[in-house]
């Protein structure tokens, strides 16, 4: 056969054949879904983050006016304000991250028959648990007891919760600064203390102050449900009617929130959402324009592009972090 003959014959097959090899590269490029895209962005990006000690790195909810979780929204929508200065966001993701967590359990006198919905509440929560994730377990009624050290070991926290009795008073501001000391030794970078609790502090050591300083120096988010009687209760201590405030207050402050409870029923399914909102949360990060190693508070602002035809939504972040020192 010559050669132009076989050239035609070539380019015959070829013409053929286009066909099928377009169906086969539309075929062998899967779909592009944003939740896997972020992932991808973000596992390539990880390690330049790692390696950019000036980044800033905020985990953010936004939820409904219901308190609804809400997810899929995109980098555009959120803008970052540190002290009066905007700031560009250089990392945006939503990945589900290893949680090393501290459970704070309320063991007082006043917690006798919320006990046992209390425990189903820890139960709850550690369903939405992922294996690479920590936890430990504090207990207060006088004073506050590290009853187990970080473990994987969910049953083995659930089991020491079994034979907690209630009595005595409330040192939960002793807690929480025992609570934000264990977590120093976390494994993961992501952190966060689950504080279950029916009232405010009457048996501490250290103070309001105190507490509130340390919480602005650690870099922990806060999560509480506050189990409460109505404000019409007889007999209630200024302590009692001073809870609400101050777990809403220490929480918000780290990016966290207070959900009060007065249905002992409801305790479980809170608990659950919480575990939610920890595993649905945004990740903005940022290389603060103001680099001066001062060591002073840099307060920070998150706030939200609103997108169309939602109902306001409202942003949950800490509130700040304090600059290094030379």
């Amino acid at each position: 056969m010559g050669t132009r003959p076989r050239l035609r014959c070539f380019l015959w097959v070829l013409l053929l054949a286009w066909p099928l090899v377009r169906a086969q590269e539309k075929v062998s490029i899967p779909p592009r879904p944003k939740a896997s895209t972020k992932q991808s962005e973000l596992k390539q990006r990880e390690s330049t983050f790692k390696l950019d000690v000036n980044m800033v790195l905020l985990s953010v909810s936004v939820v409904t006016p219901m308190g609804q979780q809400v997810t899929g929204l995109e980098k555009e929508n959120f803008r970052i304000i540190e002290d009066k200065d905007e700031q560009k966001i250089a990392h945006f993701g939503s990945e589900d991250a290893p949680l090393s967590m501290g459970i704070i359990f309320d063991a007082s006198g006043s917690m006798g028959h919320k006990l046992s919905k209390s425990r189903q509440a820890v139960s709850q929560f550690f369903k939405t648990a992922n294996p690479q994730d920590e936890f430990f377990l504090i207990q207060f009624n006088d004073r506050p007891e590290l009853v187990m050290d970080f473990t994987s070991s969910l049953e083995e926290i659930q089991n020491r919760l079994t034979f907690t009795q209630a009595k005595g008073r409330t040192a939960l501001l002793d807690a929480i600064y025992q609570g934000l000391s264990v977590m120093k030794r976390g494994k993961n970078p992501k952190k966060s203390l689950l504080i279950i609790s029916d009232g405010g502090d009457n048996s501490s050591r250290y103070t309001e102050r105190e507490v509130k300083n340390l919480v602005k120096e650690a870099d922990v988010q806060i999560y509480a449900i506050g189990i409460f009687e109505p404000i019409s209760a007889r007999g209630r201590t200024s302590e009692e009617l001073n809870g609400p405030n101050l777990l809403s207050e220490v929480a918000e402050q780290t990016g966290g929130r207070q959900f009060p409870v007065e249905n002992l029923n409801e305790l479980p399914d809170i608990a659950a959402q919480i575990g939610i909102v920890l595993r649905n949360q945004y990740v903005l990060g940022y290389i603060p324009s103001n680099l001066n190693k001062d060591g002073k508070w840099r307060r920070i602002t998150v706030k939200l592009n609103q997108p169309k035809g939602m109902p306001p939504l409202r942003v949950f972040s800490k509130h700040g972090y304090y600059a290094p020192a030379q």
